[in-house]
């Protein structure tokens, strides 16, 4: 069905349909790949400080990868099914409460929106015509800014964190294979610059300033690499490992 365009609507403003599940996937798919890229970066950097063996710092890369993604998969499967859970139940104790006292939520209806600021009988009004047309989806609205028809998918945003978690992490994994002498600046290079992309576009997509995202991922990023470099490089030093 093609989508409906309201004259009245502002260009850019998110009022189509389907809003919780875009966000909720640019949510898990900038999530994963930050934690892609700075946490197995950390990992082989780290490993690369200490020693310079290849198998070495491969395993390390590889578990943390394949471990990553595992784990950022179930919390996002475990975390979005018990806001999945919550909404559901709350939209059948709001069916019910309609089924059974459809006179005291219509008075609660139009007291929420004279609480928006509507005149009594301008408030009662839209809550019967509201009600007339979609009584449930009217209270969800109103009441806990729920659209019964836009409920996240855990199993959406499992799978798009994991999938970004592995595209984000393959980038240091790659590039930390790369000569001894070349290794650690490059994969530090393009470590730094694939967070400042992930950064612009979360940025970009979500209508916030970039500079500020930008910034923020890259110092963090930086700040891990450096400390797990340092520690690698000071227990290699040691004779620790």
């Amino acid at each position: 069905m093609a989508e409906t365009t309201n004259p009245r609507q502002h260009p850019g403003e998110p009022h189509r349909e389907g809003l919780a599940q875009r966000l909720n996937w640019l949510r898990a798919g900038v999530l994963g790949a930050n934690d892609g890229i700075v946490s197995v970066a950390a990992v082989v950097v780290g490993v690369a400080g200490a020693t310079p063996a290849t198998p070495a710092i491969l395993t390390a890369g590889v578990a943390a990868l394949v471990g990553g993604a595992i784990s950022m998969a179930l919390g996002e499967y475990v975390s979005v099914s018990s806001q999945r859970d919550s909404e559901h139940a709350l939209i059948a104790k709001e069916r019910r409460e309609l089924a059974e006292m459809p006179e005291a939520e219509l008075e609660e209806l139009t007291g929420l929106y004279e609480a928006k600021g509507l005149r009594p009988e301008t408030a009662r009004q839209v809550a019967l015509e509201l009600t007339a047309q979609d009584a449930l989806s009217a209270h969800l609205s109103v009441e806990l800014g729920i659209d019964q028809d836009d409920v996240v998918s855990p199993w959406h945003a499992a799978l798009a964190s994991a999938v970004a978690f592995t595209i984000g992490g393959l980038l240091p994994l790659l590039t930390i294979l790369l000569p001894e002498a070349v290794r650690i600046p490059v994969t530090f290079v393009v470590v730094l610059l694939a967070l400042a992309i992930t950064g612009y576009v979360a940025a970009w997509i979500g209508g916030s300033p970039r500079g500020k995202a930008m910034l923020r991922v890259v110092v963090g990023g930086a700040i891990a690499l450096a400390v797990t470099f340092a520690i690698g490089a000071l227990l290699g030093t040691s004779g620790v490992v």
